[in-house]
């Protein structure tokens, strides 16, 4: 396998032999379960689907429970397709993926949803420092845009203009992170530098390509 579904627990840190201090973020990385097997001939493509966490079966859709009982799984509350996978290492329904899939030392890629910021300004947003001082009358620009169109050509906003808006929220790929250190027997990685979302929000781990 390629990758595997995880759960943002939170940072820390860690020393190097040196004496460095090196900020890294904690991962609780699977047991995933293999609950399908996309093949060419039946669906298109080639694709194997992991799911991860248990939920209550209350919680759960009739299709959706049909669909675990077929894996023989518990549900599960996260299902993510993965289409890179290695061809001789294939997996099976009912499958498990763990952390083992990865070594220390090498490198992955973390995908994430970024914390929702909320509507902010363009100063928050942007980092535009404001219409000018606050003397000489300017009492009420200091964090306004300043102009953002011209006159009678072309008569309207150009898009991708930098404005106010919706800020954070979105999904976000972290390339190149190298795995610190593997804990096994609690299905955590340490992770070196910082990953999309907050504490306990889940992610996707994959192997850096």
């Amino acid at each position: 396998m390629s990758g595997i579904i995880g759960k943002k627990i939170g940072m820390t840190s860690i020393y190097e032999a040196s004496g460095k201090n090196i900020p890294c973020t904690v991962i609780q990385a699977g047991p995933c379960v293999v609950t399908q097997v996309r093949t060419r001939e039946t669906d298109g493509y080639e694709a194997i689907q992991l799911a991860f966490e248990d939920k209550k079966e209350k919680h759960t859709t009739k299709a959706l429970k049909g669909h675990f009982d077929k894996a023989g799984t518990t549900p599960k509350r996260v299902v993510k397709e993965f289409t890179r996978f290695e061809k001789e290492h294939r997996k099976t329904m009912g499958d498990q993926v763990t952390v083992d899939i990865f070594i220390e030392g090498e490198y992955i890629d973390v995908i994430g949803t970024s914390k929702g910021k909320g509507f902010q300004g363009v100063v928050r947003r942007h980092g535009f420092r404001g219409v000018n001082d606050a003397t000489h009358g300017q009492h009420n620009r200091l964090r306004a845009p300043g102009s953002v169109g011209a006159s009678s050509y072309p008569s309207r906003v150009f898009k991708g203009m930098r404005m106010a808006g919706r800020m954070g929220n979105d999904r976000v790929k972290m390339i190149n992170l190298q795995i610190m250190k593997i804990i096994p027997e609690k299905n955590l990685i340490v992770v070196k530098g910082a990953v999309p979302g907050a504490n306990g929000s889940y992610v996707i781990v994959e192997r850096w390509s």
